[in-house]
């Protein structure tokens, strides 16, 4: 008993530093990108109606003021204002398959980077941000399985939408202090979490590795982007897209706690290995595209806050080109 408490201890005071570090990197680097005016997590025109001004060569013709247009006999369009208190929820997947990592990070830190650059990227002028974070089964072991106990429930921590800076520092220190089950998380059923109940339209991120089937959570994104704007984002380690060559090497799952002996010196096994990691890879990009959302994709081996910078301002980009603000 002593010895789980100093293992808590230890893996909470990693985490605080952890959440010290990514803070300072995320205020300094993402505060550029916040100058001007305010247009929110996915940055963009706003839905609210403003003034009308003539239309431009490459203006978004679905902005167009019909009304002024006939009045005036010149074309004009309608301009926006970036919606003001913007509620943002997460769904943050932190299955045991989170907790590793080959490369420059663990894929759970990954995550808490992910979840740190969207809190600050939202909470200003009273927005309110919450999360649902899911932790795996519990029932990760072979002798649970093949017993006649059913699995537990996956536990889902509820962390309710807030405003304000110290609330989401609050947010992000009960994330970071999160424990990892064993098992996996019902990703479908975490993300239909964000659903119940109904809430005025929003931001909404999934935060995962999404390791799941697709099947089990593509319908449940499709129904959240009807009402809200979802950002999906990714989380990967370099070891799930290819096998390196060093000989026989011993996998444990960590989901399941099932070991598997890897023969990585055969190149036949090492790209069909690619191959179903691609594929996996593909249809996780193909249902995220169907159901609107906008994906980003963080790897452990690479510089992950640059990836979200350029993310952010892609976005920017985007969704404010053909309009004037």
């Amino acid at each position: 008993m002593a010895g789980t408490a100093l293992g808590d201890e230890a893996g909470t005071a990693r985490a605080e530093a952890v959440l010290s570090r990514l803070q300072l990197l995320v205020t300094r680097k993402l505060d550029g990108l916040l100058q001007g005016d305010y247009a929110g997590l996915l940055p963009g025109p706003g839905s609210e109606a403003g003034e009308s001004r003539e239309y431009r060569p490459g203006d978004d013709v679905r902005r167009m003021d019909w009304p002024v247009t006939a009045r005036t006999t010149l074309p004009h369009v309608r301009r926006t204002v970036a919606d003001r208190e913007l509620e943002t929820w997460m769904a943050i997947d932190l299955s045991a398959s989170l907790d590793f990592g080959t490369a420059l990070h663990l894929k759970r830190d990954l995550v808490l980077a992910a979840a740190t650059a969207m809190a600050h990227l939202t909470v200003r002028g009273g927005n309110r941000i919450g999360a649902v974070v899911g932790t795996g089964s519990g029932a990760a072991s072979k002798k649970r399985r093949r017993s006649a106990e059913p699995p537990p429930a996956t536990p889902v921590v509820r962390l309710p939408a807030r405003p304000g800076r110290k609330e989401a520092q609050g947010l992000l220190r009960a994330i970071a202090g999160t424990q990892i089950r064993p098992g996996r998380t019902d990703l479908g059923a975490l993300i239909d979490m964000l659903n119940r109940p109904p809430r005025r339209r929003g931001v909404a991120v999934v935060i995962s590795d999404f390791m799941a089937p697709v099947d089990g959570w593509s319908r449940p994104v499709r129904k959240l982007g009807v009402r809200h704007d979802v950002l999906a984002i990714e989380v990967v380690d370099p070891r799930e897209l290819e096998l390196p060559d060093v000989g026989v090497l011993t996998l444990a799952d960590p989901e399941t706690g099932e070991l598997h002996e890897v023969q990585t010196s055969d190149a036949k096994l090492r790209h069909r290995y690619a191959e179903a990691a691609a594929e996996q890879r593909g249809a996780i990009a193909g249902a995220l595209r169907a159901a609107g959302a906008a994906h980003l994709r963080l790897r452990t081996d690479t510089d992950w806050l640059l990836d979200i910078v350029r993310f952010v301002a892609a976005q920017r980009h985007a969704r404010t080109r053909g309009t004037t603000r």
